[in-house]
């Protein structure tokens, strides 16, 4: 094997691979001398089959068998010898193609950057804390407990009020004539909850039990049955029941319900949750700082062919966004240029944190992908035993959980290792620190 460089710009090499005709044949011999051992052919016992009869069947299919070994072969002993390291699937461009010569071929490949030695110590970074104040406690739990409110008969009996809840029997009729889905008995509608078409719940405000009320509505236009879309009806509705809602007590029997052992531990695990979603608010502001600090600390050189593929994934759910009616906010040129530099600034910060977990042996455990994979399974609730049972199946889909536990665990050992700073602040505080954040545009990273 011969092997010239061509060039060598950037992080692009090229290299021109010459494999003799010799070594070729050599492979393709060999391989006929294994298959005469076990071959059959009509008049001949097996493993008697003359080599030249076997070459003019299989000799073709053999030699670009050992074209392609030869190919695979030699195009990693070239990157291998110069210590390269891809970034992605080389490409070969086949020059001279044919049996008995020499072949030729180009091979095209762009490496990874060298990074050098990382220092985090001068990273100065501020981490906003959000103490859980008591009454974020208490109307949590009194949502809880408006969440587990019970529906009780009016009593004494009065005129249904916005709030209530009525049960009703309704016809529905356009022009006097009934129509489908437009009948109900026994239904229960809380008046307020505008969960029918405008104006119906509003007429049901002041009814009573016993008497009859005509509700006159006009369906919107672009109601999804467009045989009623736009047209004018009438409900006749016979209300049979008011019931108001009594929110549950925040008590002992309340935490029981909701399987707790009495208020106090109940009250103990919400200020918990709440705290959480603060840490994870203050966690993602920092982590977004960092991540900020290294894109405009470290400007090196990114494959071109990476940056493509991030790329073209984000203009993909772009065009996507535009099929589905969105109208894109600026030109569509500048935003190929926002984006392209999201991208390139997306691979920096994928290589500059996947050099940090690799020189520092950052591993995600197994048991850290398995733990991921049942949290992805709690997000689709009855629905647990067939997403394990999916993920079980499908261990490439599994392994696409390894990246981002590999990511906060390394953007971790950067935090250890940056100066970091507390500050207490309110809750509201933090909420605004948050969406001014969110606010704020990625800066794009620039060679």
């Amino acid at each position: 094997m011969q092997v010239t460089e061509l060039s060598t710009e950037g992080l692009k090499r090229q290299f021109k691979i010459v494999v003799p005709a010799g070594d070729l044949s050599a492979k393709v011999d060999e391989r006929l001398a294994e298959l005469s051992r076990t071959a059959q052919m009509p008049g001949f016992r097996p493993g008697k089959v003359p080599v030249g009869l076997l070459k003019k069947q299989y000799g073709q299919a053999l030699y670009g068998e050992a074209l392609e070994q030869a190919v695979n072969q030699s195009t990693a002993k070239a990157i291998e010898d110069r210590g390269l390291r891809p970034a992605l699937q080389p490409k070969v461009d086949l020059k001279e193609l044919e049996e008995g010569k020499d072949v030729e071929f180009e091979v095209a490949v762009e490496v990874l950057p060298e990074i050098g030695k990382l220092d985090f110590s001068g990273i100065e970074l501020e981490r906003l804390k959000a103490e859980v104040p008591e009454k974020d406690i208490d109307e949590a739990l009194q949502r809880i407990a408006k969440a587990n409110r019970e529906q009780k008969p009016v009593d004494p009996p009065r005129a249904a009020q916005k709030g209530d809840a009525i049960k009703i029997d309704f016809v529905g009729s356009v022009d006097g004539v009934e129509f489908p889905g437009g009948k109900a008995d026994d239904y229960v509608l809380e008046l307020g909850s505008g969960s029918f078409i405008p104006g119906f719940e509003d007429q049901l405000v002041g009814a009573e039990v016993g008497k009859p009320v005509d509700v006159k509505v006009t369906f919107p236009a672009d109601y999804g049955n467009n045989d009623l879309a736009g047209k004018d009806a009438v409900f006749k509705c016979a209300v049979k029941e008011v019931l108001e809602f009594v929110d549950k007590p925040i008590d002992d029997e309340l935490a029981k319900s909701s399987n707790f052992e009495n208020i106090d531990a109940m009250r103990k695990a919400v200020g918990d949750r709440i705290g959480q979603d603060y840490a994870q608010v203050s966690r993602s502001m920092i982590k977004r700082q960092l991540l900020d600090k290294l894109a405009d600390g470290h400007k090196f050189a990114v494959p071109e062919g990476l940056v493509e593929g991030e790329f073209n994934a984000i203009w993909q759910r772009i065009e996507q966004a535009k099929k589905d009616g969105e109208k894109l906010e600026d030109d569509e040129d500048k935003l190929r240029k926002e984006y392209r530099e999201i991208a390139e600034r997306r691979v920096r910060l994928g290589l500059l944190l996947a050099d940090v977990g690799r020189s520092n042996s950052i591993e995600v455990t197994p048991e850290e992908l398995n733990q991921a994979v049942i949290r992805e399974a709690m997000r689709y609730p009855g629905q647990e035993r067939q997403v394990l049972e999916f993920y079980s199946k499908n261990a490439e889909l599994k392994e696409q959980l390894r990246a981002p536990i590999f990511e906060e665990k390394t953007v971790d050992f950067i935090l250890e290792l940056a100066k970091v700073t507390e500050k207490s602040v309110t809750p509201e505080e933090l909420m605004t620190a948050a969406r001014e954040t969110e606010e704020q545009p990625v800066a794009p990273a620039t060679n």
